[in-house]
């Protein structure tokens, strides 16, 4: 008699009903007005963008091209200054501080959290509001002319049926209700974080989603301090969001990305600061020490992308993980070169090197010496990021002859 096996389809089926449930939940009127300005290209000034356009559904909200950054403005010819990342695995983040809690419970109090690069935006519905006004991306001039397209809009029944009869009488109170339409829809919608990855399948049983022997190999060279050390950001224990990964700590830091010229360019006195650039940080003699940090993003779906770090300079997985074991030892690889030496951390003024962050891999050791890791770590590593994409299908169980 051939039977399934049993733990299998046991876990199957929970993960199917659990699924189920999520999409057979019905989205609050404020989620089902954001989803129709989430997809609605006229809510640009071109009236050829949405916010889906960049954040792109079929990617798991992520660009789905390679450009380092995406095109915007009235005419969709303006490039922008920072590479888009993904809206999955948001829910958790808390808030910006400059001395957040690390969920690792070990790493002493530092900036973390916060929307964007920079952590500018404290809820998804204040960052909603950065790209709608931004004139190198939705390019709108103002908050009353979105809700003047609101009011036009074949939904506008629906925002009013959600908000209230009278809510576009006041633009500014109806403009921030619209941003929390886009945070309810993010928040409820499940496709935002489905926690269907191999990785998922593996984590909560260890049965049908079994790692390769290469995966397994990834996953420990990610957590050796001594080789990978990627967990020491990219958190892959519980803290925040309770007891599932979320595969980043919310922190900053300069890690010295290879400049990208295309962004800036070719001005040589144009940097981008990260955190210290910020509104409330620029200027500020004390906030000289955060020049250079951006934000540790999520890991998950990022072997989905084509363009990496804030600045989409480096263009592959496999690349990002070499930058990380040869940044120090082989730096000639990665900056240019000037009489024979590589100048490091060219993207960050010299007064800022010392914010680069020292912690291992990236640890300054000399050039020409033992990488952190080696070939096989990085590929290894590579083959268990791969287990971080959404959407997983398990084979076909095996089946056992009785």
């Amino acid at each position: 008699m051939i039977r399934l096996n049993r733990s299998l389809l046991a876990l199957l089926g929970a993960l199917a009903l659990c699924h189920l449930a999520a999409a057979e939940t019905p989205l609050s009127l404020p989620a089902q007005v954001g989803q129709q300005m989430f997809f609605d290209q006229r809510l640009s000034g071109s009236g050829k963008q949405s916010c889906a356009s960049c954040h792109d559904p079929a990617n798991h909200y992520a660009p789905a091209n390679d450009l380092s950054v995406q095109l915007g403005g009235p005419k969709l010819d303006k490039l922008g200054t920072r590479a888009v990342p993904t809206l999955t695995y948001k829910d958790f983040t808390p808030a910006y501080s400059d001395l957040a809690e690390n969920p690792d419970g070990i790493s002493l109090p530092g900036p973390g959290g916060g929307f964007a690069w920079d952590g500018r935006a404290s809820t998804l519905a204040e960052q909603a509001s950065i790209p709608l006004l931004s004139p190198i991306e939705m390019a709108n001039p103002s908050a009353q002319s979105v809700v003047a397209k609101l009011k036009k809009a074949p939904y506008a029944p629906l925002f009013l049926q959600a908000f209230g009869a009278d809510v576009f009488k006041n633009p500014k109170a109806a403009f921030a209700k619209a941003m929390e339409a886009l945070q309810a829809f993010q928040i409820e919608d499940p496709s935002f974080h489905p926690y269907s990855s191999k990785y998922d399948l593996y984590a909560s049983n260890k049965i049908g989603g079994t790692l390769t022997d290469q995966e397994i190999r990834g996953f420990a060279a990610f957590q050796d301090p001594n080789r990978g050390n990627c967990a020491a950001c990219h958190f892959s224990g519980a803290g925040i969001g309770g007891g599932v990964a979320q595969f980043t700590d919310y922190s900053f830091s300069a890690v010295g990305i290879p400049r990208n010229n295309a962004i800036l360019r070719g001005h040589p006195q144009s940097f981008d600061l990260g955190l210290c650039g910020r509104d409330d940080h620029r200027g500020k003699p004390e906030n000289a020490q955060y020049c250079g940090m951006f934000k540790t993003p999520t890991l998950r779906n990022v072997a989905t992308r084509k363009a990496f770090f804030h600045n989409g300079q480096i263009k592959s997985l496999k690349e990002v993980v070499e930058f990380y074991a040869t940044r120090d030892t082989e730096p000639e690889r990665w900056y240019p070169k000037r009489n024979g030496k590589a100048q490091k951390f060219d993207d960050l003024p010299a007064r800022y090197h010392a914010n680069i962050d020292t912690q291992a891999p990236l640890d300054g050791r000399a050039p020409g010496s033992a990488t952190p890791m080696s070939p096989q770590d990085v590929a290894d590593i590579v083959a268990f990021l791969g287990t971080l994409t959404d959407g997983y299908v398990p084979p076909p169980a095996k089946l056992a002859n009785r």
